[in-house]
């Protein structure tokens, strides 16, 4: 998978894409994480990339011509072109198994105030990470590399992934290590059983458990 970043700050993202899985990753072939700065395709002579918003308001606007540019000339017939902004869906997990299978993403950092409206008619979706604000994009774009990079085939077990939080709209059930007992905080007697069956349900059941007591709403979904 090819995955390009369009950032005004590319710097951010240094020491994230550097540690831990997506660094094994990008090593091992099964992602390619490219970060491009869309000022450098401004026509503006003094590299603007912003501008005020037309009937007024506060802040500064990013404009069409650099990141439609830069969209145009990275675009192939295999991208898949991502809009993150506050107003678009909500991510989940299905949606990150859904990009997973996608030869090319272009992920678009917005910033300053907002970004031109005519800038969604070259996008495929437009994507928020939940009901809040950011000074940008790139926290949300490093959370969505970060999510679909760990479903690319090799990059980790699919054990690992299918036993996720929201894998079946359910939260995970509650794991533990060594020791049996820490400060009177006993391990569940059915893990240690080593009946599998058993281990299985009590599984199931307190995955039902945590997710009715802190998430009714996925049940309802």
């Amino acid at each position: 998978m090819k995955i390009d970043i369009l950032t005004l700050f590319p710097n951010m993202f240094q020491g994230v894409f550097e540690e831990s899985i997506i660094k094994r990753a990008i090593e091992e072939g099964h992602v390619s994480i490219n970060l491009v700065n869309f000022r450098d395709y401004t026509e503006d002579p003094h590299h603007k990339v912003d501008d005020t918003p037309y009937g007024g308001g506060a802040g500064m606007v990013l404009m069409c011509q650099p990141i439609f540019d830069c969209v145009e000339d990275l675009r192939t017939e295999d991208s898949t072109v991502i809009l993150l902004t506050p107003d678009g869906e909500v991510y989940s997990q299905a949606m990150a198994y859904d990009l997973s299978t996608k030869k090319h993403i272009i992920l678009i950092c917005g910033h300053y105030e907002g970004f031109d409206e005519r800038i969604r008619s070259i996008c495929d979706a437009e994507i928020s990470m939940g009901d809040y604000v950011l000074t940008g994009g790139e926290v949300p774009a490093m959370a969505l590399v970060d999510s679909i990079t760990r479903l690319l085939p090799g990059v980790i077990t699919e054990e690992s992934h299918v036993n996720d939080s929201f894998h079946d709209s359910l939260l995970d059930y509650p794991t533990y290590t060594k020791p049996r007992d820490f400060r009177g905080m006993e391990v569940p007697e059915v893990l240690l059983s080593g009946d599998h069956q058993k281990i299985d349900a009590w599984r199931k059941e307190e995955s039902l458990k945590k997710t009715q007591m802190r998430r009714p709403d996925l049940l309802e979904k």
